[in-house]
């Protein structure tokens, strides 16, 4: 797939390529595919301490307030669409010249704003603003990559367009009082995910790379699946007893088991033809990312009740957790269906890992068996769904090569 190289309307300069700057497009494998560059992965980690920020506002009270959940998925939404927003922008355009480079290392200093003020939302301006640089940033980036053909005049009028407007009313809401800000953002976040679903004609005809977007994505779904560990991590005492190292490896299996599914369907390049513009792929991430994240968090809670030797495990945590769970699955199976719609053993998995979760979550208080059985349905629904990948991915090798 070809690219437009961004240098071939700004040049770096006698000043840059005396720092070491000069123009290095993104290397690519012998087969001519697209991989993940150094100042991306320098990106990502700022991204890391951000999510443990949105996780932080949860706290430690196992039962926390319906509207302390809505406001932890908020933000989650808000810090993931900052990152995907560049990973759209990189997967289009060379990206590693300098100006380019200068551009990204601003944009991690805006990713660093919004990571300092998500404990201080809404009262402090910190989130915002730094949401305002990383997007100006993708703006000056477009800008820079519009005149290159017209086919980035197509794919860059959609971004502009829909990343502007947000762009303006995020600005807008630095001048409200502080308890409309969120309503704001809301509306400037509807605008942004809607632009590149309503301009998907326009974006379809430069199609993503069908490699680097599912493992730009992928490295997100891991740094989610880190704070989820993190979180579990956490949640083990200095010094554990016995019982408490067998109840964190019991834990540790349902992120494991989580991870080896994801993988395995990444890896078996079930949806690569099928991406296009990439719209579907990327935006069911946002709640399979986020139901990760909020499990890994009640995991987490889960052993500290363990660990205090509780007699139960509150119904709004159970119910989380479970809720969690179903939506990683449900999610998993909507990004199958974008390479083929489901046979009848691809619903029955999904339908038993669901039943099974839910059962549990409903009928088990116990803390300690409420982690071995919900373990034991994980890694069993990933054995079974496991399996069927492999073979999914054997038929759709067999297609291509036949």
């Amino acid at each position: 797939m070809r690219r437009v190289r961004t240098d071939l309307v700004f040049r770096p300069g006698r000043v840059a390529g005396r720092l070491g700057l000069r123009d290095i497009g993104p290397q690519s494998d012998e087969a001519g595919h697209r991989h993940a560059t150094w100042l991306e992965l320098f990106l990502d980690v700022i991204f890391v301490y951000a999510l443990a920020a949105v996780t932080a506002r949860l706290g430690n009270d196992p039962t926390p307030a319906p509207s302390a959940v809505a406001a932890v998925g908020g933000l989650f939404v808000v810090i993931q669409w900052a990152w995907v927003g560049q990973v759209y922008y990189d997967t289009r355009f060379d990206p590693d010249d300098a100006p380019h480079r200068v551009l990204v290392l601003v944009a991690l200093v805006g990713a660093g704003t919004m990571t300092l003020g998500v404990d201080e939302v809404p009262e402090s301006v910190l989130l915002p603003v730094g949401y305002l640089i990383v997007r100006g940033v993708l703006l000056v980036l477009y800008l820079r990559a519009r005149p290159t053909s017209p086919q980035a005049r197509t794919v860059t009028t959609v971004y502009l367009t829909g990343f502007g407007a947000g762009w303006l009313i995020w600005s807008a809401s630095l001048v409200v009082p502080a308890r409309h800000r969120p309503a704001l953002w809301i509306v400037a976040m509807i605008i942004e995910l809607a632009a590149p679903w309503i301009g998907r004609r326009r974006l379809d005809k430069w199609p993503v790379d069908n490699r680097h977007l599912p493992e730009r994505i992928g490295q997100f779904t891991i740094i989610v699946l880190g704070s989820a560990l993190a979180s579990l991590l956490f949640a083990v005492p200095d010094h554990p007893r016995p019982h408490m190292i067998l109840t964190a490896g019991i834990a540790f299996l349902v992120p494991a088991a989580i991870w080896w599914i994801y993988t395995t369907f990444v890896t078996t390049h079930l949806v690569a033809s099928r991406l296009r513009g990439g719209q579907a792929y990327s935006y069911l991430h946002v709640p399979l990312d986020g139901a990760l994240l909020v499990l890994g968090w009640a995991l987490g809670q889960v052993v500290r009740l363990v660990d205090d030797d509780a007699g139960r495990v509150p119904p709004e945590l159970r119910l989380l957790m479970a809720g969690s769970v179903v939506v990683w699955m449900l999610c998993g199976l909507a990004l199958y269906w974008l390479w083929s719609p489901p046979n009848a053993l691809r619903l029955a998995i999904t339908g038993y890992g669901v039943a099974s979760v839910s059962l549990i979550a409903v009928t088990v208080r116990e803390p300690r068996l409420l982690l071995f059985l919900l373990a034991a349905a994980i890694v069993g629904y990933a054995v079974l769904l496991t399996r069927r990948l492999n073979r999914a991915g054997r038929e759709s090798q067999d297609v291509a090569e036949g």
